[in-house]
Order: structure tokens, then C-alpha cells, then sequence
């Protein structure tokens, strides 16, 4: 996909956000900004499978810790709030890189498992650190009566909180397109499709795997940020594994070898989770029934469906690529 095609898109995209703001109740907005939260999440576990190849069920870790990083220090007060945003997402970057050069090393499902265990060791840590943590009752976020100089009691309204959280969303995707373009993006396919081969020909694989792996963490730490900021509360069960694994499903739903695949993924999710649970107690059940389809019958996702229709081709693994780029 050319710039020029990419900037058209960012600015329908940016479009598609207002229009949906004037015409949505409140209560939808609510709903939406969930979903597109949640979507934000996605992109960044979807970014890891697909530049990586790599299953992880401990992304969570990373989606809570960004809102008890802050949340902790804007109860402390060690520095103001905006300042406090920039470093919960560096400290996250650096630490999950440094993590990235230790547990890319383990291949294929020993790798999610490994991920699982610490998700799940830091879940146990703020659920047992009462003092700090707030324990199992989690903690409310003590966020400033101004952000960036805007009031926050314009900032949580619904349709101020979906346009913030839709901007973030169509930022991610645009930077990340642009980010994938460059040499960066061809050696991490490269390590992701024969990492034998690619040594061969002198690349160094530990590197690119684990800034893909801080990459994918530093999505989701602002998606953590993005849900701390609308529900100015966090808790334990935002380090859950469970919590990635509803993730996951959203990224096989939506595609993640197509960019966006995700973000669609967990739209579809937050709005079956609206409308079966008005006529189903266990629509979870219905939901999974739509995820094992999806599977059998567009192993691609629903992008990878869409893409295809669109392009009308034959070849549905090169699309992917070319629309993902």
C-alpha cells in the first residue's frame, strides 16, 4: 500500500470517528470505546504473532502494569501526570525489550507458556500487594483535574473519551504501516519466515525478535493506559491470563496477518457480546461456535476475507501481505 493510499485512509479513518460521535448515544459510546480500547490490546498481541510468529497468553501483564505504573505514581505524586504517561510506556518498552532478549530464545508453545507463568506471577504479586495495589479490591486511579492542559471532566464524557481512544487507535495503525515499510519490517519477516536463513545472510535474530516483542508490549501498555484513563480504576484481573486469551480469540477473529485484522476482531467481539447477551445467558458458547468457523472456513480471519473480496484474488496469503503493509 503506496503513502498516498495510506494517508487517504488515515484521514476516512480520522472521519469515520466524528461522524460516528454526532450520531451515537451515549451509552453506545460507552460500549464502542471498549471495544475500541480492547482493539488497541489486540493490535499489539495480533503485531507479535504476525511479525514474530508467536503465540503469547501473558500480554495482559503488560496491558495492567501501564495502569498500576501510573497509578501508583500519580498516588505518590513523584511527577505530574502527563510526564507520568511517557514514562509508565518507556519503562514498559525497555523492560519488555530486555524480557524479549531472554524469552524469544524459547520456541513455539513452550514460548506461551513461558508467558502465561509470568503474567500470571506479577497477577499473584498485585494480588497479594494490598499496600500498594489495593490487593483483589484493585485501586482507583487519582488522575489530575487537568491532562494536557483539558479539563477532566470534558475528557471522560463518552464522546470525548471514543474520539481520544479512536484517534489513539488510528495513530497506532498508521505508524506502525509506516514503521513495517522500512528495512525494519522486511528483516523481522525474514527472521519470522527462516531465521535459519536469515543468520546466514548476517542478520543478528535476537535483536529484531525482541524489539517486535517490546513493540507488541508497548501497544499494549497504551491500550492499558487508553482503559485507565476511562475507568479511572484498575484491578488484578487486568493481568490475567484470561484476559489475553479473550484477546487472542479477537485476533483470530479479526486476521492478523492484515494490520487492522485485529482491531476488527475485537469490534465483532464487544458487539456479539452486546447483542447475543441480550437473548443468550451463555453467549460465549455462540461466540465460540463463530470463532471455530472462522477458523475452519477463513483461517485468514474476517480481514483476510474482506481483503480478498476486495482485491478479488486467488491468493489470498499475498493479499494479506500486501494489505497489511
Amino acid at each position: 500500500m503506496s503513502i498516498q493510499r495510506i494517508s487517504l485512509s488515515t484521514a476516512i479513518a480520522l472521519g469515520v470517528g466524528v461522524a460516528v460521535t454526532l450520531g451515537s448515544s451515549a451509552n453506545l459510546l460507552s460500549l464502542l470505546t471498549q471495544a475500541i480500547i480492547s482493539a488497541v490490546f489486540a493490535i499489539g498481541v495480533g503485531l507479535l504473532l504476525r511479525q514474530n510468529g508467536m503465540v503469547s497468553f501473558g500480554h495482559a501483564l503488560f496491558f495492567g502494569s501501564a495502569g498500576y505504573f501510573i497509578g501508583i505514581m500519580l498516588q505518590l505524586k513523584v511527577m505530574p501526570a502527563e510526564a507520568a504517561i511517557l514514562v509508565t510506556l518507556l519503562v514498559l518498552t525497555l523492560t519488555a525489550f530486555v524480557m524479549g532478549l531472554v524469552i524469544v530464545r524459547v520456541p513455539g508453545i513452550a514460548f506461551g507458556m513461558l508467558t502465561l507463568a509470568i503474567g500470571q506471577m506479577f497477577y499473584l504479586t498485585a494480588s497479594r500487594s494490598r499496600g500498594l495495589t489495593g490487593g483483589a479490591d484493585g485501586m482507583s486511579i487519582d488522575w489530575p483535574s487537568t491532562l494536557f492542559g483539558v479539563p477532566m471532566s470534558i475528557l471522560v464524557k463518552p464522546d470525548r473519551m471514543f474520539l481520544i481512544s479512536w484517534v489513539t487507535l488510528v495513530l497506532v495503525l498508521l505508524l506502525l504501516a509506516l514503521l513495517l515499510r522500512t528495512r525494519f519490517g522486511s528483516i523481522t519477516e525474514a527472521v519470522r519466515d527462516n531465521e535459519e536463513r536469515a543468520r546466514f545472510i548476517g542478520i543478528r535474530t535476537l535483536w529484531p525478535r525482541a524489539a517486535v516483542y517490546a513493540l507488541s508490549a508497548t501497544v499494549s501498555g497504551i491500550a492499558g493506559l487508553l482503559s485507565a484513563l476511562n475507568t479511572g480504576f484498575i484491578s488484578p484481573e487486568n493481568l490475567h491470563w484470561s484476559l489475553s486469551g479473550v484477546t487472542l480469540m479477537m485476533v483470530v477473529v479479526g486476521g492478523y496477518k492484515v494490520l487492522w485484522g485485529p482491531a476488527l476482531g475485537a469490534v465483532v467481539y464487544f458487539l456479539a457480546k452486546d447483542i447475543l447477551g441480550h437473548y443468550a445467558n451463555h453467549w460465549m458458547t455462540i461466540f465460540g461456535m463463530i470463532l471455530i468457523a472462522v477458523i475452519v472456513f477463513s483461517p485468514t480471519g474476517i480481514a483476510g476475507t474482506v481483503a480478498k473480496l476486495v482485491r478479488g484474488k486467488s491468493q489470498p496469503g499475498t493479499l494479506v501481505k500486501t494489505l497489511g503493509h
